[in-house]
């Protein structure tokens, strides 16, 4: 009876699985293959050893999109904790309080082409960010997207600005997972506000804090859309980041082999980070 039942299961199951090892598995493993073969779609590939990432180790241009796809993670704590922040707020019995939820999730839902056109005519000189800063009497220097100096932070900031509702959807399902009796012992046993946020909201928050800092840091570290939109990974490759290095080399220079050693790489670099996050957040826990 178990070995039909467990067969059923499988027999449903079975139009995903062979989705999945198509568009999922069959690429990884073709593509790991690809990393150590020189191919460039017209001839078959030939193997190369470690010829692609010796090439990689040796190019400046990898290097800088690699420094800037790491310091792209300094979206990550900037936006989760903004996302906890607007959580706590709308998570409030407020009138009106749908109307806040949806403004904020709205920039998530809207297409980055979108987003990209509207921020580029924000930030170029003389638009509505520019005028602002005149107003408030600070130093203007032209659009901050032509500024190699200014031109990935202000890349970030538009992730940052649309990522936020995303991650505050999360954060109030988990807001709403604790139990609210928890809060309220403390509160009658003297604790304050700040203390009851402390000891009880955020160590029950951990394991979303955990999914969504996971979620956050790949995609830092794999940004690529905001990029090709914004900035083509300008100006001076500023904005170069280690992603739109691998697009250029496989669908620019067609040196897959190339490109694929370095999504290798890219991967590895994510794994890390991602157990940096389970050691942060002791693996999502929450504390007895």
């Amino acid at each position: 009876m178990t070995a039909r039942n467990t067969l059923i299961a499988y027999t449903f199951m079975l139009p995903f699985l062979i989705l999945l090892v198509v568009y999922h598995t069959w690429p990884v493993i073709f593509g790991t293959y690809l990393a150590f073969t020189k191919y460039n779609i017209i001839s078959p590939p030939q193997w190369v050893g470690l010829a692609n990432f010796r090439e990689l180790f040796a190019d400046g241009q990898f290097w800088s999109g690699l420094r800037n796809s790491l310091k792209y993670i300094l979206v990550v704590p900037v936006i989760q904790i903004i996302a906890i922040l607007v959580a706590l707020l709308v998570n409030r019995p407020l009138k009106g309080i749908g109307f806040f939820r949806t403004a904020y999730y709205v920039p998530v839902v809207t297409s980055f082409a979108v987003v990209g056109l509207i921020w580029n005519w924000m930030y170029q000189q003389g638009g509505p960010v520019t005028a602002v800063l005149g107003f408030l009497g600070l130093p203007q220097n032209g659009s901050f997207l032509n500024n190699p100096a200014t031109a990935l932070y202000a890349v970030m900031f538009v992730t940052l600005w649309k990522g936020i509702g995303y991650y505050m959807v999360l954060y109030l399902a988990g807001l709403q997972g604790i139990s609210p009796e928890l809060e309220e012992a403390a509160t009658i046993d003297g604790a304050t506000r700040t203390q009851v946020f402390w000891n009880i909201t955020l160590p029950g928050l951990r394991p979303t804090i955990l999914v969504c800092s996971l979620m956050s840091t790949i995609s830092a570290i794999k940004v690529f859309e905001e990029i090709y939109v914004m900035t083509q990974g300008g100006p001076a490759g500023s904005t170069y980041s280690a992603l739109f290095y691998t697009y250029s080399r496989a669908f620019v220079d067609f040196q897959y082999g190339l490109a694929a050693a370095a999504g290798i790489i890219i991967a590895v670099i994510s794994i890390l980070f991602g157990l940096i996050n389970f050691k942060l957040t002791r693996g999502g826990k929450v504390d007895a």
